[in-house]
């Protein structure tokens, strides 16, 4: 029988917009896969959410006799989900004060719903177990390379590879696999250092050199000559070119040309422009400071990589130059000389000279062309849940209230 898997936002989930803007965190992609499609695969069950009532509507909350409740930031390992399938009704895993995980029936998990004090509920601490946890942005990239091996080794476990063609200089050939449909050829693999894993219908154009770990999900494409320095993922359908090192693509983005971006997370469809490139590191080598939205300032991250943090929809047009540590909200459209502001709130259209307002009809407009390439319609959801952004976000677009 199939397990109902219910992630939950916690209080952790501001700390991670503007990428929970428009998902909960559960959809978040770490290594090859989704924290959903981790635990799906892991306890053999579907997952749904507790998340922003205004996501509601694209993430439903699918609620049974029998569920298993998870904090969507917490990864699966081993260790964790052997505990998760240990668990009896009415029972709980913690981490200090934070939940991580419990199983509960319909009227527990009502109770829990309703904020009520569910009846003698049994905790044990997880202070000696190891998993991943996703709280700030950076964390995604920070995490790429374990992430990366544990999804390889579960992905490939007991699997034979499909034929890597004779033309490309292979390294570490027994840490590369190659799903149904994958093409690469006259190509530099070096997988001695990470894995390097290529999914269904995946391409890596000739005259590419990847240092692993890379994953590239179904229908992901590197261009001519890509560089890549590990660990880097590309979600699905995503085109890739120019020089990447340490960078996340969530999925259906692109930056397809020549240019740098390092240590980076990118959203869904958005769209880097030629020639553009990201500093990841500061010219005094200082630890990089981030913007934090609980907070409305720019924290420390403890890094000294760190680069660009771009929520889902934004754009930049070419020779786009991002400072280190800058954060891009959801739907903005970035384009000039020199470099932008390290924050760009959601929904601002412009550059270093100045923003306005990019106005939700254009912003509509334009997600519906692109998806369109990738013959995704634009659902209704998909319109409430920008909508709901631009409002939300209002605040940190100063020349709105000037207008």
């Amino acid at each position: 029988m199939a397990a109902n898997i219910i992630l939950f936002d916690d209080d952790k989930r501001d700390h991670l917009l503007p990428l929970t803007f428009t998902r909960p965190v559960g959809e978040l992609r770490i290594g090859i896969l989704t924290i959903r499609e981790k635990w799906e695969k892991y306890l053999n069950g579907s997952v749904s959410y507790i998340t922003q009532e205004y996501l509601g509507g694209k993430f439903p909350l699918n609620i049974e006799d029998d569920n298993i409740v998870i904090n969507g930031g917490v990864c699966p390992s081993n260790m964790l989900c052997r505990l998760v399938k240990e668990l009896d009704f009415n029972e709980a895993l913690l981490k200090g004060d934070d939940l991580i995980a419990a199983r509960l029936d319909a009227e527990q998990f009502s109770r829990l719903m309703r904020d009520e004090e569910v009846d003698s509920l049994k905790g044990f601490d997880l202070e000696d177990t190891p998993f991943i946890r996703i709280t700030y942005p950076y964390d995604i990239f920070q995490y790429n390379g374990q992430a990366l091996q544990e999804d390889f080794d579960l992905l490939t476990r007991n699997r034979e590879s499909q034929y890597i063609s004779s033309t490309n200089q292979v390294f570490g050939r027994e840490n590369i696999f190659l799903e149904e449909g994958a093409k690469v050829e006259c190509s530099i693999l070096n997988a001695t250092n990470g894995p390097i894993y290529i999914g269904k219908n995946a391409e890596i154009m000739e005259g590419s050199m990847i240092r692993g770990g890379l994953a590239m999900n179904e229908n992901a494409v590197l261009k001519l000559g890509t560089k890549i320095y590990g660990p880097t993922t590309l979600g699905p359908y995503c085109k890739v070119g120019g020089e990447v090192n340490n960078v996340v693509f969530t999925g259906y983005s692109n930056k397809g040309h020549d240019g740098f971006l390092g240590n980076s997370v990118i959203g869904e469809w958005c769209n880097i422009g030629a020639d553009s490139n990201n500093s990841n590191l500061k010219n005094n080598y200082a630890q990089v400071k981030l913007w934090d939205y609980p907070s409305g300032k720019f924290k420390k991250t403890g890094l000294q990589f760190c680069g660009l943090i771009m929520g889902d929809h934004s754009k930049c047009g070419i020779n786009t130059m991002f400072n280190t540590g800058t954060v891009v909200g959801v739907a903005t459209n970035i384009y000039g000389s020199g470099f932008p502001r390290n924050f760009i709130p959601s929904f601002s259209w412009g550059g270093a000279s100045g923003f306005m307002t990019h106005q939700l009809g254009k912003a509509h407009e334009t997600a519906r062309i692109m998806m369109a390439r990738r013959k995704i319609e634009v659902t209704e959801e998909d319109r409430s849940i920008l909508e709901h952004v631009m409002n939300l976000t209002s605040e940190y677009r100063p020349w709105d209230k000037k207008a």
